[in-house]
């Protein structure tokens, strides 16, 4: 039996709405501005409105994202996958699920519950790595960053691993829009995380290397913190030579990355407006200030659209040509143009914060049970 204080934890995710996932032909038409790009111009969570849009570089989408809403909670994920697509999509089916289960278990949501549930989906796809690599050796390469925020009865936590990015916009001094980044980011490319790192690992002097200009663990990868990569956290999933990309010269002593997020918490205040959850892939081509003044001067519907193609604009100038001649370009070698990308802005109505309402009652697409979580999963066959 749960005590009463779970049974109150539980039903803020009540009532159930299970959203299909979405494929491209579900979302808002922008085929005819640019076909790899899909978006949902506004919709409504539990305390506001959120808009999303997603662009595909890869030749088979990597990222995955997700925006689930019940009665007093909203959760999203954003999943830049890396390797593949495999991981991500594991994310986006499990890590919601063991985060329900662990609050219902506890009785209430807290930083320790959002690492336990980070914790159980890296095991999870683990052992998924350890069925599937006989047949498939590259699962143990295949892996994800995730980025997660809950807004829980006021509340916003947020938990991260990689380079993907949460920020926050906020009204300060003569009623100016701030930009405030709330997590850390795990990436080589930060003096911080080399500094960590080399003390992490005092006897290898190849922990982080320059490669082409980048800084990279091992000499191969970017981000310290993900899930998956198992081929960089046990010996047991070590690639062989016939796999040169990810070979390890000297067999693995101790894991070079880990799937312990970044967690932060804070109570939102009423000059705090939006949070923009985004992944990598848009932060390299805009700044903090720049997307949160982007979304603070323009109308809401269709603002993660217009967020996208300001960073697809950019990444075009880069490379001396026009938005419009890129959207010409297809999937796989847009690749060399852009990453992937994905953009959730959150919109934070205070009223219905105050009044702890729920969201208004969207079309149902099935249930998982009578107190399952409701999902909005966000990708491309």
């Amino acid at each position: 039996m749960f005590s009463w204080l779970a049974r109150i934890a539980w039903t803020c995710w009540q009532p159930v709405r299970r959203y299909a996932r979405m494929s491209k032909d579900d979302l808002d038409d922008s085929s005819l501005e640019d076909p790899l790009l899909w978006c949902r111009s506004l919709d409504k969570h539990s305390y506001g409105e959120f808009s999303f849009a997603v662009v595909q570089a890869n030749e088979v989408l990597e990222d995955q994202s997700q925006v689930e809403t019940g009665r007093d909670a909203t959760f999203v994920g954003v999943y830049d996958g890396h390797g593949g697509p495999d991981a991500s999509r594991f994310i986006s089916d499990h890590l919601f699920l063991h985060l329900m289960r662990h609050a219902r278990e506890k009785g209430a949501l807290s930083e320790d519950i959002l690492r336990s549930a980070f914790s159980a989906t890296e095991d999870g796809f683990l052992t998924l790595v350890r069925r599937t690599c006989g047949i498939k050796p590259l699962m143990a390469a295949i892996g994800s960053c995730c980025l997660v925020g809950v807004i829980w009865r006021g509340t916003l936590y947020v938990a991260n691993l990689g380079d993907s990015r949460a920020v926050i916009g906020s009204l300060g001094r003569s009623n100016k829009i701030v930009g405030e980044q709330l997590n850390k980011e795990h990436n080589a490319s930060l003096e911080e995380v080399r500094q960590e790192l080399r003390s992490l690992h005092p006897n290898d002097s190849h922990i982080v290397v320059m490669k082409h200009g980048v800084w990279r663990i091992k000499g191969i990868i970017q981000v310290s913190r993900s899930i998956g990569d198992a081929y960089l956290k046990r010996p047991e999933f070590s690639l062989d030579p016939t796999f040169p990309r990810f070979h390890l010269p000297e067999p693995l002593g101790r894991p070079v990355l880990t799937a312990e997020p970044s967690v932060c918490t804070r109570v939102l205040q009423p000059n705090d407006k939006f949070i923009i959850f985004a992944s990598d892939g848009l932060w390299e081509h805009m700044t903090n200030q720049e997307a949160v003044e982007i979304v603070h001067n323009n109308p809401r519907a269709g603002i993660a659209k217009r967020l996208l193609k300001t960073a697809l604009s950019e990444a075009a100038r880069k490379r001396e040509m026009r938005y419009d001649d890129l959207k010409k370009v297809e999937k796989g070698v847009r690749r060399f143009f852009h990453d992937d990308i994905t953009i959730v802005v959150i919109f934070i109505d205070h009223d219905l914060l105050e009044k702890k309402q729920p969201a208004p009652e969207l079309s149902v697409k099935g249930f998982i049970d009578t107190v399952g979580p409701s999902s909005f999963n966000i990708f491309k066959d």
